[in-house]
């Protein structure tokens, strides 16, 4: 009976680690990566110099903590797939957009700074050359979905920047 117990139990391990789709995000525990207290603009400032010099593409995540589709992206970012593709091409920035939708809110200087469209959900996704060009300024607000989206549909639309 023990035995039966501890088989059914490996078996069950087995079937859920090998579920492909959010389990892999899920198991990713990434915090509070958008910071109220930090100096957004100096953080963006600090990867668009990174940048500079070695040619990546910047991604800033306009979100919020309290956003599950903010957290969501955040989550697929750290996964192996995605480091494995985004680390050698790309610099993040998550910045704490507050609670746009309900007037309030924050850094909004740094969307205008680049020529995007008025933040009116999050996550707001930019994509910024290493030149500091906006590469995706007609759909960067398009991510308030973020955690409904499939990996590989979040996967392909960061990889298509790989060669901007």
């Amino acid at each position: 009976m023990i035995f039966s117990f501890a088989l059914l139990m490996m078996l069950q391990t087995v079937v859920h680690t090998s579920t492909p789709s959010h389990d892999a995000a899920a198991a990713v525990e990434v915090g509070h990566v958008y910071a109220e207290g930090r100096d957004a603009s100096a953080d963006v400032d600090a990867a668009l110099s990174r940048a500079a010099v070695s040619g990546k593409t910047v991604i800033i995540v306009m979100g919020a903590n309290w956003c599950h589709d903010s957290r969501g992206l955040a989550k697929w970012f750290e996964t192996p797939r995605f480091t494995a593709m985004m680390q050698p091409k790309y610099e993040i920035v998550y910045v704490d957009a507050g609670k746009p939708q309900t007037g309030d809110g924050r850094n909004p200087d740094i969307i205008k700074r680049f020529g995007g469209k008025k933040q009116k959900n999050t996550p707001y996704v930019m994509m910024i050359s290493s030149g500091g060009k906006l590469l995706n300024r007609d759909d960067a607000r398009s991510w308030r979905n973020a955690d409904s989206r499939s990996e590989d549909a979040i996967y392909r639309y960061f990889a298509e920047f790989i060669s901007a």
